[in-house]
């Protein structure tokens, strides 16, 4: 019975851990995306001074 316990406890916790890791995958792409954009948006800017289009 505590083998069963063991190996259901095991089969949550790494599902747990590939459903962290998906949602971990969605997030970083959409931070390059917003990076990507942010970069473009600055380099199209053309006013030639060194603005940056984030805060730190």
């Amino acid at each position: 019975m505590a083998a069963l316990l063991l190996v259901l406890l095991l089969a949550v916790v790494l599902f747990g851990l590939g459903f962290a890791a998906k949602v971990l995958w969605w997030v970083a792409l959409v931070v390059l995306a917003v990076w990507l954009i942010g970069f473009i948006a600055r380099a199209a800017d053309g006013a030639g001074g060194r603005r940056r289009w984030y805060r730190w």
